[in-house]
């Protein structure tokens, strides 16, 4: 899927999904990264500043900030850039920057229903999840489940080089439980605040 087909996605339904944005090398390379990196891993949390809390019973994934000159992510955030761009050109949207960090769940751990903005804030405008998983199949969970309305839900496998993006506001989402380790690159195109 090309970035005309992630725009009108975008604007007609609010979300798109590209199987292939990534190719396997560089997920596996990416993969790699993150293993490299595990020391540097920490719970992830849920609020902001001072109502920042580690709850597990609402999120149980460990995460590592990215830098955007980070040489080892460089060939995705070059992608993610172009992406960024595309947006920008075509929707008019104001973005920024790209906030983005790797995201491990490790085995039984999930992510409860939740929206990507905060309280109060709307500089996160457009949300990618970028899929590092090599090998993933049906049987090993970790779905995202993206809430279209009340009544319908689209649920997500999380295989190596897929990318979903949606805008931040519109819908709420949860990673259900994984049964065996998740990862992914997750962040967020924002405007100034």
């Amino acid at each position: 899927m090309g970035i005309d087909l992630i725009l009108d996605d975008l604007v007609e339904h609010g979300f798109a999904v590209v199987p292939q944005f990534l190719a396997s090398t560089e997920v596996n390379i990416l993969a790699a990264a993150m293993q490299e990196r595990r020391g540097l891993f920490h719970p992830a949390g849920v609020g902001r500043k001072a109502g920042h809390t580690v709850v597990e019973q609402i999120r149980g994934d460990d995460i590592c900030w990215i830098e955007t000159s980070d040489p080892l992510a460089a060939k995705a955030l070059n992608q993610l850039d172009e992406l960024k761009q595309s947006l920008n050109a075509a929707l008019y949207l104001g973005l920024d920057e790209l906030e983005c960090h790797f995201a491990a769940y490790p085995m039984g751990s999930f992510y409860a229903r939740h929206l990507d903005q905060h309280r109060g804030e709307d500089s996160r405008v457009v949300t990618i999840v970028l899929y590092l998983n090599p090998q993933w199949g049906k049987q090993d969970g970790g779905e995202l489940r993206l809430y279209l309305d009340d009544t319908h839900h689209l649920d997500i496998l999380p295989e190596g080089g897929k990318l979903v993006v949606f805008l931040s506001n519109r819908f709420e989402h949860e990673v259900l439980t994984a049964k065996r380790e998740r990862l992914s690159l997750t962040g967020w195109f924002r405007r100034r605040a």
